[in-house]
């Protein structure tokens, strides 16, 4: 008497017609692709390799972490059977060469920022404020977090991104929304540049009431002028020089850890000067913070004066959460050990490393992914060739139970006095 085969367990992945990187590839709407490639005019220079075979490769460089060209080639080559219902070819070294130094980067940083549109138009969850975020859930406006990060490089081999005397690097200015963790605007460039020089165009997409975060180092008092009669709120750090009057003591609570809280003028000469600070004043704060187990005062500025000064101090701590994006995309995506040695190779790189970053984020919004973003891009790069069914891997996968987060947290480090409630 034949016996049946044992089912599979209920919570195996089942099977499907593509593997599990043209899965994530197909979050790429081919639209889109299209009319970025007629738009910055590299459709018409493809020929052997096409466009999207080009960013398909690119993808697949983040993903499999490739150490050179040679490395690309080679085990594209090799899944060639693979890739081709994909719609994707091999390239040859120099083909892929040619292309990363020649068809332009804006090319793919257009496929970015209209990829993310697209997946948040699909599913207007993901993006949305997550939940368990304490800290920032009494404010009902999008809060921006402004930094950069600096990406170095190999001073003899990329001249053109000079930095100091024996060292090249280029550098991403990012404004992160807060409360989904996606990136609002990105640039990618030298690290030349002071970041106060590109704070404009960072915070140029900030809207009306909304609260943009930044360290002291984009501190450049016309643009705070500018964001505030904006009707942009802000939160930053006092440079060291910082000259002002006060011009008002607010009330402290005893026994806290604020010292002062006060309403402020700008002082010196250039700003008596200049007609546009006349009668502009600013809130400061002055707290004590905890750094490396050691207790350290921390003066923060800001144009509201409704806003407990914890809240202020609350505010600025959310700046960290910048510190831990550029901590879990350097950590896990392919942003050292470039592959060409372009500006524009570079900037092609980088894209697609964002690019990378939103596709594994969109799948793990869609199937409930619990645990931490290096665990994901682990499994995606380990079943990377299988015809698994890929939110259903994510929806099964684990040996751990429990409740976890998709998005690791910096919950070591708060103000003294300001912990999240846990209640």
């Amino acid at each position: 008497m034949k016996t049946k085969p044992t089912p599979p367990p209920s919570n195996q992945p089942a099977r499907h017609h593509i593997n599990v990187l043209g899965q994530l590839l197909k979050y790429i709407p081919p639209s889109i692709v299209n009319q970025a490639a007629a738009r910055h005019g590299i459709e018409s220079k493809a020929r052997s390799f096409s466009v999207w075979s080009h960013l398909a490769t690119m993808i697949f460089v983040q993903l499999a972490h490739a150490l050179s060209l040679n490395d690309v080639c080679d085990w594209l080559r090799l899944k060639a059977r693979a890739v081709a219902p994909l719609g994707m070819t091999p390239p040859s070294r120099n083909n892929l060469s040619h292309a990363n130094k020649g068809r332009s980067a804006a090319f793919v940083d257009e496929v970015f920022w209209k990829t993310l549109a697209h997946c948040q138009r699909c599913e207007p969850g993901f993006g949305a404020k997550r939940k368990g975020r304490r800290l920032l859930h009494r404010f009902k406006v999008k809060v921006h977090a402004v930094d950069s990060t600096t990406i170095e490089l190999v001073a003899n081999c990329f001249d053109w991104a000079q930095h100091r005397r024996r060292k090249a690097a280029a550098k991403m200015h990012l404004r992160l929304d807060v409360g989904g963790f996606l990136p609002a605007f990105a640039i990618v460039d030298t690290a030349g540049e002071n970041d106060n020089k590109r704070a404009r165009e960072v915070c140029a997409g900030l809207k009306r009431g909304e609260i943009g975060v930044f360290d002291k180092a984009y501190v450049d008092f016309l643009h705070l002028l500018d964001l505030a009669a904006r009707g942009v709120q802000w939160v930053t750090r006092a440079k060291d020089n910082f000259q002002y009057r006060v011009v008002r003591q607010l009330a402290v609570p005893a026994g806290g850890r604020i010292i002062k809280d006060q309403i402020v003028a700008l002082k010196g000469a250039r700003w008596q000067k200049d007609g546009k600070f006349k009668g502009w004043t600013l809130r400061r704060v002055e707290a004590i913070v905890e750094v490396d187990g050691k207790d350290k005062v921390m003066v923060f500025i800001t144009n509201n004066v409704v806003w407990s000064a914890r809240s202020v101090c609350d505010l600025y701590r959310a700046r960290w959460e910048i510190e831990v994006f550029f901590k879990q995309i350097k950590q896990t995506l392919r942003l050292s050990g470039f592959v060409g040695y372009s500006a524009n190779a570079i900037r092609w790189q980088v894209w697609t490393a964002l690019l990378v970053y939103v596709l594994l984020r969109f799948a793990a919004h869609l199937s409930n992914w619990g645990h931490s973003f290096t665990r994901l891009f682990a499994v995606v790069r380990a079943a990377m060739w299988e015809r698994l069914d890929l939110l259903g891997l994510l929806r099964s996968y684990g040996t751990a139970g429990g409740s976890f987060r998709m998005i690791g947290s910096m919950h070591s480090s708060w103000l003294p006095g300001f912990e999240p409630q846990t209640a």
